[in-house]
């Protein structure tokens, strides 16, 4: 198998990754029917980079995968100089494959002399050379504008919906929000669910205190209820810890947390293993190594989604049409039409 997709007329595609997430790579690759291209990359002592790919990029289309994770500067500046060094090599096109973009949440100012971070890093990718960007979930819809280009934003919520719409019965599903400002993705949630009742959990947030919420109660009705609690991103785990706790007080029967990016920093881990859910549910959008993950964790690949987003880029169709249809299971996987 090649490490270059041949298209027509005379376009190659070329699948390249930084040392964040290569499994990733790798799935999305054979999702690709490619190999990810060999690439020369290693630290020098005092912890600068050097990357340099193994064969000619010249005319192709080059897409650059890399995620937000620990450790998400390093990574970052990694990402930034394997675009720099394809726009040196004439790449054709260069496109920025974040599955978590790093930086997503600080995307806006709450207080006075505060940076956009989001915005910092979509013009640090934009200034590497980067001609597109392609990301799963962002934090907000709205930081696309962010970017002076096209940026592809893909939705985990087909592989996530199809995973629970086998896991619970639909018929005594509620959807739950674990604040006010998700509950637009709650809303598309319960329709595809077969338009299951909508409530969120009222939490209160000091922003001057980082990975601090307290959840308060549940506005609208759990009781008896199979309770789906959405989030885009799980970090700390204290928001969905404490979210859980209020469900299940207000008399729901059961919890299952959805989310797409399972950071799982710090206590997180001994939180969610707590916080009495049935089932967490995330992609594999960041690595989850084998120490943070437990009986009750499920991790989904996203490896086909992002596949399919790539080559409908490289072919020059429609995105949209990646979310015509749902995903159906194929021997324990999840297919793109």
């Amino acid at each position: 198998m090649s490490a270059v997709l041949e298209g027509k007329p005379d376009k190659n595609l070329i699948l390249v990754t930084g040392r964040s997430h290569p499994k990733l790579a790798a799935d999305v690759a054979k999702a690709l029917g490619v190999d990810v291209l060999e690439t020369t990359q290693y630290d020098f002592a005092n912890g600068e980079m050097y990357v340099r790919y193994t064969q000619s990029v010249r005319g192709a289309d080059v897409f650059v995968l890399q995620t937000a994770t620990q450790p998400t500067n390093k990574f970052i500046m990694e990402h930034l100089i394997m675009i720099d060094a394809l726009k040196r090599a004439s790449a054709n096109s260069i496109t920025a494959v974040c599955p978590l973009m790093p930086y997503s949440r600080q995307d806006k100012k709450h207080q006075g002399r505060e940076p956009i971070s989001s915005r910092l890093v979509f013009d640090l990718l934009h200034t590497a050379g980067a001609d597109r960007i392609m990301s799963v979930d962002l934090h907000a819809a709205q930081s696309q504008g962010f970017f002076d280009g096209p940026v592809d934003h893909l939705q985990a919520m087909p592989v996530l919906v199809d995973y629970v719409r086998d896991c619970l019965d639909l018929s005594n599903v509620a959807v739950v929000s674990p604040d006010a400002g998700r509950i637009k993705v709650a809303e598309q949630w319960a329709q595809r669910l077969g338009g299951a009742p909508l409530s969120f959990v009222h939490k209160t947030r000091d922003i001057t205190r980082p990975n601090h919420a307290v959840a308060n109660r549940v506005v609208g009705d759990v009781e008896g209820k199979d309770c789906v609690l959405v989030d885009d991103l799980i970090d700390t785990g204290g928001t969905i810890a404490e979210a859980c706790h209020v469900i299940m007080a207000a008399g729901a029967k059961s919890v299952t947390v959805v989310a797409t990016h399972g950071v799982f920093s710090g206590p997180a881990i001994e939180r969610l293993q707590k916080c009495g859910a049935r089932e967490v549910v995330i992609t594999d959008t960041v690595p989850i190594p084998a120490e943070k993950r437990w009986d009750g964790l499920t991790v989904l690949s996203i490896a086909p989604l992002l596949a399919s987003g790539i080559r409908a880029v490289f072919e020059d169709t429609s995105m949209a049409k990646v979310f015509d249809n749902y995903p159906t299971h194929h021997q324990g996987t999840f297919q793109f039409g």
